[in-house]
C-alpha cells in the first residue's frame, strides 16, 4: 500500500527523544529534526519527506501540503490540529492523525487546578504575599463543595475533569452532542440541552475542539443566561470563549473570575484579559508535563510506525474508515475493490451517478466505508487526479459518481458486488487472490484472477485469432472465462494494439 511507504520523516517542533528513538529503532525511519523552520523553510524542505510530526507550533499549510509531492502523513503530537490544513491534506491524499489520548490527564489535571486556584483566588494571594502584603480578608474564597460544575464536552478530557471534581462533591452536568447520555451517566455526568445549563452553573469548562460550532460558544447571550458570578475556565482552544464578551462579563459583574489557558491569538497581544484582576491567565500549558510530551512523542512515533510496517492505522482525523482497512484479511478486499472499479470503468468509461457497493459475508459486515475508497480508486484510475483511500471518493464525488455501500445478510457467501446503469460485477477471494466471480446475470465457471493484464469482450471472440494475435505480439493465452456473453482472457503481456481483437479492452491489474 502507497500510504505506507514511509522512509523519511522531518519533526519541526521540539518532541520527547523516544520520539525519534522509536522511529529509527522500530521502524527503520530515517528522522530529521529541524524545529523552528520558518514556512518558507518548512515547505523548501517537505518535498524530501514521506511524514512530517508536529506539534502546535507548526503551521502545515496548504502550500506545504502541496509542496510534500511524497508526504503521506501528518502527525500531530497531540489532540487538536486545528494548525494544520485538514481539508487540503485529504485533498492531497495525506493521512492526518493526532495522538487524542497523549495529553488526557496533563489537560484535565490543569483544568481542576485553574477551579480550585479560582475558588480560592490561589494565584493572586500568592503574589500579594510575595509584595509583603498580608490580605486575609481580601482573597475571601469559596468551597466546592456543593457546587455545579458544566462541563461543555464530554470526551476524554471532559470525563477526566468530571471525575477529579466529583471528588471534591461537585454536582457535574454536561452537553455533548455526540457521546450519549448514558454513556456520561456511567461516570456521573447528566447531560443536558445547552439551554438549560447555562443557569445552572457555579462553574463552566470548555473542552470541545475548535470548529464553527463551538466558536464562541460562550458568549454575550450566553453570559446574560448564566448565574451572576459564574466562573469559566478554558483549557482547550482559544475562541471557544468569546474573549470580547467574557471581558465585558467581568467587567459587569456577570462573571466572576475566568482560568485561561489558551488565546484567540497566541501570545496575546491584547492584554485585557491576560491582566485582568480576576483573571488567571497561563501560556497554553494544558500538554506542558514531562510525561504528556513524553506519551505524545511515543504515540505518534509508535501510530507512524504502525502504518509503516501496514499493522494498524490509529488516530487517523481525515480518514477514519481506514483504520479498518490495515490488517493482513482486509488487504485483499481492497485490491478487490480497485479491480472491480477498474474493471467498471473500461466497461462503462462515462458512468455517472450512484454505484452501489453491496457485501455479503460477516468478514465484510463492517467495511463498506474503505470499500467504497478502493472502488472509487479504481473508478479513477485513468484520471489526471492522483486517488488513493484517503481522497478517492471526494475526487469521485467532484467527477459526479457518489459510491455507497450496504450490507445484505441474504447470502452466507462472502463477496463484494459493485452495480451500476443495469451492470453487476461479483467478485471474492481465492485464497488471497482477488477473482471475478460474474459479471451481469451469469456467474464464470470458475473464478476469474483479477491480477496482471486481462482482455475483455462483451461478446464471443474467435480463440483462434487471439492465438494469432498474441503470437506475433510475443505474448501467450494464460486464462480463457467465458459467462453469458462476456469473456475474459488473461494474458502474459501487454497488447500495443488491441483493435485487431475487435471491441476489445485491455486493463492491467
Amino acid at each position: 500500500m502507497a500510504l505506507c511507504d514511509i522512509r523519511r520523516v522531518l519533526i519541526s517542533d521540539s518532541l520527547a527523544p523516544a520520539c525519534v528513538q522509536i522511529l529509527r529503532t522500530q521502524g527503520g525511519i530515517e528522522v530529521t529534526e529541524c524545529p523552528g523552520l520558518t514556512p518558507q523553510e518548512l515547505i523548501s524542505k517537505i518535498p524530501d519527506y514521506d511524514g512530517l510530526i508536529v506539534r502546535s507550533a507548526t503551521k502545515v499549510s496548504s502550500d506545504v501540503l502541496t509542496a510534500g509531492t511524497r508526504l503521506k502523513v501528518v502527525g500531530r503530537a497531540g489532540t487538536g490540529v486545528d494548525n494544520v490544513d485538514v481539508d487540503a491534506a485529504t485533498k492531497n491524499g495525506i493521512i492526518v492523525m493526532n495522538t487524542p489520548t497523549g495529553n488526557s490527564i496533563s489537560a484535565a489535571e490543569l483544568t481542576c487546578g485553574l477551579i480550585l486556584s479560582l475558588s480560592r483566588q490561589i494565584p493572586q494571594a500568592a503574589a500579594s504575599m510575595k509584595q509583603g502584603k498580608w490580605d486575609r480578608k481580601k482573597y475571601m474564597g469559596s468551597e466546592l463543595h456543593g457546587k455545579t460544575l458544566g462541563i461543555l464536552g464530554l470526551g476524554r478530557i471532559g470525563k477526566e475533569v468530571a471525575i477529579r471534581m466529583q471528588s471534591f462533591q461537585m454536582r457535574t452536568i454536561g452537553y455533548d452532542p455526540i457521546i450519549p447520555p448514558e454513556v456520561t451517566a456511567e461516570f456521573g455526568v447528566e447531560q443536558l440541552p445547552l439551554e438549560e445549563i447555562w443557569n445552572k452553573c457555579d462553574y463552566i469548562t470548555v473542552h470541545t475542539p475548535l470548529l464553527p460550532s463551538t466558536t464562541g460558544l460562550i458568549n454575550d447571550a450566553a453570559f446574560s443566561k448564566c448565574k451572576r458570578g459564574v466562573q469559566v475556565i478554558n483549557c482547550a482552544r482559544g475562541g471557544i470563549i468569546d474573549e470580547a464578551a467574557l471581558l465585558r462579563a467581568l467587567e459587569s459583574g456577570q462573571c466572576g473570575g475566568a482560568g485561561l489557558d489558551v488565546y484567540t491569538e497566541e501570545p496575546p497581544r491584547d492584554r485585557a484579559l491576560v491582566d485582568h484582576p480576576l483573571v488567571i491567565s497561563l501560556p497554553h500549558l494544558g500538554a506542558s508535563t514531562h510525561e504528556a510530551q513524553n506519551r505524545c512523542g511515543e504515540e505518534i512515533a509508535l501510530q507512524i510506525v504502525d502504518l509503516a510496517k501496514e499493522r494498524a492505522l490509529a488516530g487517523a482525523v481525515n480518514a477514519p474508515a481506514l483504520c479498518k482497512a490495515f490488517s493482513p484479511q482486509t488487504k485483499p478486499w481492497i485490491k478487490l475493490g480497485e479491480a472491480l472499479g477498474a474493471l467498471l470503468h473500461h466497461l462503462l468509461p462515462k458512468a455517472s451517478g450512484e454505484i452501489q457497493l453491496t457485501t455479503t459475508g460477516d468478514a465484510l459486515r463492517h467495511s463498506g466505508s474503505f470499500l467504497c475508497s478502493a472502488v472509487a480508486i479504481g473508478l479513477l484510475q485513468n484520471s489526471h487526479v492522483k486517488a488513493n483511500l484517503v481522497n478517492s471518493c471526494l475526487y469521485a464525488k467532484e467527477a459526479g459518481i457518489q459510491v455507497t455501500s450496504q450490507h445484505s445478510v441474504d447470502s452466507v457467501e462472502t463477496r463484494l458486488e459493485v452495480s451500476t446503469e443495469g451492470l453487476i460485477l461479483a467478485g471474492g477471494l481465492s485464497g488471497n487472490i482477488p477473482c471475478l466471480i460474474q459479471i451481469g446475470p451469469s456467474r464464470f465457471r470458475s473464478p476469474v484472477s483479477l491480477s496482471g493484464t486481462l482482455l475483455l469482450w462483451s461478446s464471443q471472440t474467435n480463440v483462434l485469432k487471439l492465438l494469432e494475435v498474441l503470437s506475433a505480439a510475443g505474448s501467450h493465452l494464460q486464462t480463457l472465462h467465458t459467462s453469458g456473453g462476456y469473456t475474459v482472457a488473461g494474458i502474459s503481456a501487454p497488447l500495443s494494439d488491441v483493435s485487431l481483437l475487435g471491441a476489445c479492452v485491455q486493463l492491467t491489474l
